[in-house]
């Protein structure tokens, strides 16, 4: 019995324990595990571990400029104005016939820009003219009869001294003939005066043509077939003023207002560099014309003149400006300056070397060792280790290293 009973007990099973794991399953835990550690560690370095870009203000690097150093001393905006520039109009009223002008069109001087209706001028002309005729036949007349009289005076003054005739019919012809030579002249005078009359009306008919004053452009046309253009606005809201307007492209210059408490440090014949805002990359020499003796009490500014140096198409009234006066070029030295110009602020100490880093095309930078050479008003001369069109760093903060992601900053 007791043997027995053991076997059956061997045979029971027993729900309470936990059967072993399998040693694939085991395998597989921990492989699921080390990729969940990676996993960790990968998401940590992308979001703690990689490079922030930092932001930076940059500068371009600018070849420096040979033949004599000379620097800024007053930078100032001002506009492109021309010297010489008119709106054309007709000397009369009158409806306009034909405009011969587009705007962009050049234009010599005397050139037919409009003509105006000349019926009522050419009818005054016509007036005048058969006038001029009527004085010039009158005039004939009188000089037959003037001619007749002294003929005719000669033979009484003969026959008199014959005692043929007597005096008193000699002297009725020398008063007759007198008479006529008064009337001559009158008829001369007549005539003159109708000569004149005609001038005047050629100028009438002539005052139906528009012509250019000036050699220039066409910057406006204010006028088309059948309106009616004035000198002056007495026709009202329906009445044009002008033909078009011409500007002698010749005459350009630039107009600054300068500070009242600067204006000390322009003078006459001084430098200029002049930058237009539409390209900024384009350097215009100039020179100061004039400092005119007055000053706007409202913008306690003072205007001054500059002559450009160069005629350009591209150059057009009303252009905004960036002008800088210069300081007098200094006389040529042995050597001229070599090399390009940044602005000090590129240039730094590290390692005890002047470096600066040049942002590169996928907005990393690159630590270069530069040599600086003398100082350029608010730049330095770098004869090696730039080249001019590189973009440097200004500022470069100490976290700054070579190989680091920049960003330009918003201004």
């Amino acid at each position: 019995m007791n043997a027995s009973a053991e076997l059956l007990k061997e045979l029971r099973i027993d729900r309470k324990a936990t059967p072993p794991p399998s040693a694939p399953r085991r395998g597989l835990w921990i492989g699921l595990a080390i990729v969940a550690v990676l996993l960790l560690v990968g998401i940590g370095w992308f979001v703690f571990g990689r490079q922030r870009p930092i932001e930076v203000t940059t500068a371009p690097v600018v070849a420096i400029q040979q033949g004599g150093a000379s620097g800024s001393v007053l930078d100032a905006s001002g506009y492109v104005v021309a010297r010489r520039m008119a709106t054309v109009s007709a000397k009369i009223t009158g409806k306009v016939r034909e405009v011969m002008i587009e705007e962009g069109m050049r234009v010599e001087e005397g050139q037919v820009m409009a003509t105006l209706d000349p019926i009522d001028a050419n009818a005054q002309r016509s007036l005048s003219a058969s006038q001029l005729e009527a004085a010039r036949s009158q005039l004939a007349g009188l000089q037959a009869q003037v001619a007749q009289a002294n003929a005719e005076a000669g033979r009484l003054q003969t026959l008199v001294g014959q005692q043929l005739v007597s005096r008193s019919q000699y002297d009725l012809a020398i008063s007759q003939r007198d008479s006529l030579r008064a009337q001559l002249r009158t008829a001369e005078r007549n005539t003159k005066v109708a000569n004149d009359a005609l001038a005047i009306a050629d100028l009438g008919v002539d005052n139906n043509t528009v012509r250019a004053p000036f050699s220039g452009v066409v910057t406006a046309k204010a006028a088309q077939p059948g309106e009616i253009v004035s000198p002056l606005s007495a026709g009202g809201g329906f009445t044009r003023t002008g033909i078009g307007t011409i500007v002698d492209m010749e005459s350009l210059e630039i107009e600054v207002e300068v500070g009242e408490s600067f204006i000390g440090r322009v003078q006459p014949k001084m430098p200029v560099e002049a930058t237009l805002n539409a390209y900024p990359d384009w350097k215009i020499p100039a020179e100061v014309i004039a400092i005119i003796p007055t000053a706007d009490r409202g913008k306690a500014t003072v205007k001054v003149r500059v002559a450009l140096k160069v005629k350009d198409p591209r150059i057009v009234p009303e252009m905004g400006v960036r002008v800088s006066f210069l300081e007098a070029a200094q006389p040529a030295q042995a050597a001229a300056p070599k090399g390009v110009r940044v602005p000090a602020a590129a240039l730094v100490e590290r390692d005890q070397n002047t470096v600066a880093f040049v942002v590169k095309d996928d907005q990393r930078v690159e630590q270069r060792t530069v040599t600086a050479g003398a100082t350029l008003n608010t730049d330095r001369q770098v004869s090696q280790g730039l080249s001019a069109g590189e973009v440097v760093v200004l500022d470069p903060p100490a976290e700054l290293k070579d190989g680091g992601k920049v960003v330009e900053a918003k201004q």
